[in-house]
C-alpha cells in the first residue's frame, strides 16, 4: 500500500511544495515491528529536489536573492552586529531542565528563527529573553545593554517587542484602540492628565492615531477594519492587529511566536510578507518562533534549532536542513532510514 505524507504535515502553502521540509513524499507501508518509514531511494530524490529549488516565497514577493531584483542578498550568518545576545541561558522548573546552555545571537536588522519539535524549550526562550522567566544562569543583552536583571515592562522601555501564541486582544475594543495601547510605554500623559482628559492628553492621542494610521495600519493592510471590534474579525486578521500593537512602539528587536499558526495558505503567505516589509523598510530586528518549515527557510536569515532544551545546530537555512543531527530530531533516530540517507548526503 503506497500512500502520501507531507514532513511533519507542514508549509502548506503551494509556494512552498518544492522547499525544504516540506515536499510531499511516498513512502512503502513497512512493517508494524519497523513503522512506517520513507526509503533511502525516495528520500534522497526528496532532499534533492528541496536542495536544487530555486523558486519560494521571497521569488512571489519580489525578494529574489539576486542583484538584479533590487533585493537584499543574504550575508552569512554570524557575521553581522548583534542587537541580541543570549549567552549560556539555563532554566530549569524543579527537576526539569527547560533550557541548558542555550545561546542565540540576532544579528541587527535580520531575521533569526528558532526551531524544533514540540516541547523543545522554544518558548521558554522566548520567556526569558522577555522577562516572564528568570534563568538561574545566563545572560540576555539588547543592543550591547544587558537587560538579564530587568523586568518585563523595563525591557519593554529597552526596545523589545513581543507576540504571543494565542491571540491575546481585548474584547470590545477597536482594532484601532487595541493597537494604540501597545504604544502606551512611549505617552508621555500621566494618570491625572489622562483621567480628565486635559488637552495634552487629547492632543497626544490624535498624532499617536495619525501615526499608527500613517505607518502601521497600511502596512499591514488594516484600513477597512480599523475601527471594527476586534472580536468580529476573522482568526488570519486577528492575528494581524497583535502584530500591529507589537509594532507602534517602533522596538529594537520584535519577538514572534509562532505567528502563522492556525492560518490558511493565505493568511501565512501574507504574514509571511508583512514581516519582511517590517525588516526591509524598518530594519527590524525580528526573533521568530514558527513550525512551518516553509516559512521558516524562505524568510530566515539565521536558524537556532533547539531539541529537548538544549541547541543542537545553528547556522543558514541551507546548513540546517543539512545538518543530521536536525534531521534525527525531526525524522527520527541514527537507526531509521531517514537519518541515514540525510547523513549520506
Amino acid at each position: 500500500m503506497v500512500r502520501t505524507v507531507s514532513v511533519r504535515q507542514v508549509a502548506q502553502l503551494p509556494l512552498y511544495q518544492q522547499c525544504p521540509m516540506g515536499r510531499p513524499v511516498r513512502h512503502q507501508e513497512a512493517s508494524k515491528k519497523q513503522g512506517d518509514r520513507l526509503s533511502n531511494d525516495r528520500y534522497r530524490r526528496f532532499i534533492s529536489n528541496c536542495n536544487n529549488n530555486k523558486i519560494g516565497l521571497l521569488g512571489e514577493l519580489g525578494w529574489e536573492q539576486s542583484n538584479d531584483t533590487g533585493a537584499e542578498p543574504r550575508r552569512a550568518s554570524g557575521t553581522g552586529p548583534s542587537m541580541l545576545r543570549v549567552d549560556n541561558i539555563h532554566l530549569a522548573f524543579g527537576g526539569v531542565k527547560a533550557l541548558s546552555g542555550v545561546s542565540v545571537h540576532a544579528e541587527r536588522g535580520r531575521i533569526t528563527s528558532v526551531i524544533g519539535p514540540n516541547g523543545a524549550g522554544k518558548t521558554s526562550l522566548f520567556n526569558v529573553i522577555s522577562g516572564f522567566y528568570k534563568s538561574q544562569q545566563g545572560t540576555v543583552t539588547l543592543d550591547g545593554q544587558s537587560i538579564t536583571r530587568l523586568r518585563p515592562s523595563e525591557r519593554a522601555s529597552c526596545g523589545m517587542s513581543r507576540t504571543f501564541q494565542n491571540i491575546a486582544l481585548f474584547h470590545g475594543m477597536s482594532v484601532l484602540d487595541n493597537i494604540k495601547l501597545g504604544a502606551h510605554i512611549n505617552l508621555k500623559s500621566g494618570v491625572f492628565s489622562a483621567g480628565f482628559r486635559l488637552a495634552r492628553t487629547r492632543n497626544e492621542e490624535r498624532e499617536l492615531s495619525a501615526a499608527i494610521q500613517r505607518d502601521v495600519i497600511g502596512m499591514l493592510e488594516l484600513d477597512a477594519v480599523q475601527h471594527h471590534y476586534v472580536e468580529d474579525l476573522p482568526y488570519g486578521v486577528q492575528k494581524r492587529v497583535e502584530l500591529a500593537r507589537a509594532l507602534v512602539m517602533r522596538p529594537k528587536i520584535l519577538l514572534l511566536d509562532e505567528p502563522v499558526a492556525g492560518m490558511n495558505t493565505e493568511e501565512k503567505r501574507e504574514m509571511s510578507r508583512f514581516v519582511l516589509d517590517v525588516r526591509k523598510n524598518w530594519n527590524t530586528t525580528v526573533l521568530l518562533i514558527e513550525h512551518d518549515m516553509g516559512m521558516v527557510m524562505a524568510i530566515s536569515d539565521h536558524i537556532v534549532v533547539l531539541s529537548f532544551g538544549k541547541p543542537i545546530a545553528a547556522g543558514t537555512p541551507d546548513q540546517v536542513r543539512a545538518n543530521p543531527d536536525v534531521i534525527k530530531a525531526y525524522l527520527g533516530t541514527g537507526d531509521d532510514p531517514v537519518a541515514i540517507a540525510m547523513t549520506a548526503e
